[in-house]
């Protein structure tokens, strides 16, 4: 039987691979992936045959993982954080619905059975690290340009601060893309307060873990680099301070209850 895992394998930090994830991973006799996802996952990769491809290469990954699931190996085709988040199950799907409609000469990929493992997503993994930042309504927006138009990323920034979501961006720069983080900035600005907290997560679970808290008008894209995930709180959202630490939540609206319950 042809078979395809789409694996998620979450932000890097070994023990949040799910279980099921390395089940997947263990059953597959081929592995497809950026390098770096392979090395971060160590021993359980071991007596798999790699198929390493380079960043850049997202679609021969998706086209390679569905020619080896259907010529017969059983594949994992895998991602850091959430596969499908930003990611190559994507790919794999549009690959697919290219095949329904014709424009692509692969009928074999239509018998893989596909299977996709969830991971812990960067944005998960930076709130957890500073409390409840995600505890109330949010959104994800890519700051990369590169397949969206930019118009059409500013409209979305324009409408996350109209809504007062709190917003996680992806891919904030690159060597090529180094203003867009501090227009997305300003945009929100406009909206929210310059006080509002922000987290920026480097290298979110692993070794060289980063981890700071700043408000949105010391948000700077000099400070932020392609592995960093920048979340800018609501409004509403608390950046609160005992002792040592510092947390950021945002509150789901319970204060009135609390209000109520607490004078009891």
């Amino acid at each position: 039987m042809s078979r395809l895992f789409v694996v998620g394998t979450g932000p890097g930090d070994i023990q949040l691979v799910a279980p099921k994830a390395r089940a997947a991973i263990q059953a597959s006799t081929d592995l497809v992936a950026y390098g770096l996802y392979l090395n971060l996952l160590g021993e359980v990769c071991d007596g798999k045959n790699h198929h390493d491809l380079p960043l850049g290469e997202e679609i021969n990954r998706a086209r390679l993982a569905l020619d080896l699931a259907a010529s017969g190996k059983t594949t994992a085709l895998i991602s850091s954080g959430d596969i499908g988040i930003y990611a190559m199950a994507t790919l794999v799907f549009e690959l697919l619905d290219q095949q329904l409609q014709g424009k692509e000469n692969h009928p074999e990929w239509l018998d893989v059975q596909i299977e996709v493992i969830p991971g812990i997503s960067a944005m998960q993994a930076g709130a957890s690290r500073v409390g409840a930042l995600l505890g109330h309504d949010f959104c994800t927006i890519s700051l990369s340009d590169l397949l969206t138009p930019w118009e059409t990323i500013e409209k979305r920034i324009h409408s996350a601060g109209t809504g007062d979501f709190v917003v996680s961006f992806y891919n904030p720069v690159s060597k090529k893309r180094d203003w867009q983080l501090n227009h997305a900035r300003d945009i929100l600005l406009q909206y929210r307060p310059a006080s509002t907290p922000v987290l920026l997560g480097r290298q979110l679970t692993r070794e060289d873990e980063s981890v700071r808290i700043i408000t949105l008008d010391q948000l700077d894209a000099k400070d932020v680099d392609m592995f960093t995930l920048v979340s800018v709180g609501n409004s509403e959202s608390r950046h609160i301070v005992n002792g040592s630490r510092e947390w950021v939540y945002t509150p789901r609206g319970y204060k009135k209850k609390l209000g109520v319950e607490g004078s009891v």
